[in-house]
């Protein structure tokens, strides 16, 4: 079973993009005009229960995303790639470059889930589980990690995107497995280039536990954040990602001094 994905650019170096919680690989479109499609090959990604992938079974993982990741390099004929991971999604970067060091050339996480997971107190826990069913809760979900501070219509669309591309029960599973999954003593499969970008004004991963906990998991990573943004900066700030992120890419070609 093939992840269903969207392939853009044909540029030498390929680039796996994996989307987080609220939606399928659709929030990335406000990236795709400002893609170095001559430099790079994307492919973004939906992970079993979303989107293209929607009636594909479980389980709902980040082992299994991992694996359904690896599944498709080798159908697309990608020997070594990059991966982009956004929230969920940067975990499941983290997990997938532990799981195939020898073919991801370097990560970049944006406004990630840590190995160690999303611990969060029951009260906020509760929330996030509402979210499945709840529109009211998906929006104070959405709205706390934009920082409160954007137009309601971004959060409208946020939600719709979500509520369009995936069911309720897939939903809360992958919550379990954000929230309930520790890789942490893993870290030291990570081998390559890692950046984690973070919204300055992002209330879910805010600055101060980025920078507690990501040098403890990787002490070479590199750490950016990202000015005007909250935890969608593909949808908020869509340019200056791209250029961030291809930045880096670029950086993790050059040949070491």
């Amino acid at each position: 079973m093939t992840l269903g994905h969207e392939l853009i650019g044909n540029g030498k170096h390929r680039v796996m993009v994996l989307h987080g919680w609220f939606g399928d690989h659709s929030i990335w479109s406000p990236t795709y005009p400002f893609l170095d499609t001559d430099a790079h090959t994307y492919a973004f990604v939906d992970y079993r229960g979303y989107g293209a992938s929607r009636t594909l079974p479980g389980p709902y993982t980040m082992a299994q995303i991992s694996a359904d990741a690896t599944a498709l390099a080798d159908r697309l004929g990608w020997d070594s790639f990059s991966v982009i991971g956004h929230s969920m999604g940067g975990m499941a970067a983290q997990r997938l470059a532990i799981d195939a060091p020898e073919r991801v050339r370097a990560v970049v996480a944006v406004t990630p889930v840590p190995a160690s997971g999303a611990k969060m107190p029951a009260e906020a826990l509760a929330l996030f589980e509402s979210a499945a069913t709840s529109d009211a809760a998906a929006a104070m979900v959405v709205e706390m990690s934009l920082g409160q501070r954007c137009t309601p219509a971004l959060t409208r669309h946020i939600l719709r995107g979500m509520r369009a591309t995936v069911d309720a029960p897939v939903f809360s599973a992958y919550l379990k497995a954000f929230t309930g999954t520790d890789f942490a003593s893993e870290a030291g499969g990570l081998r390559c280039p890692l950046l984690v970008l973070y919204g300055e004004h992002d209330g879910g991963v805010s600055a101060a536990m980025v920078n507690a906990v990501f040098p403890a998991l990787y002490p070479a990573v590199q750490l950016r954040a990202l000015p005007n943004a909250g935890h969608y900066p593909m949808v908020e700030i869509p340019p200056y990602l791209v250029t961030v992120v291809e930045h880096f890419l670029m950086a993790s070609d050059a040949p070491a001094a």
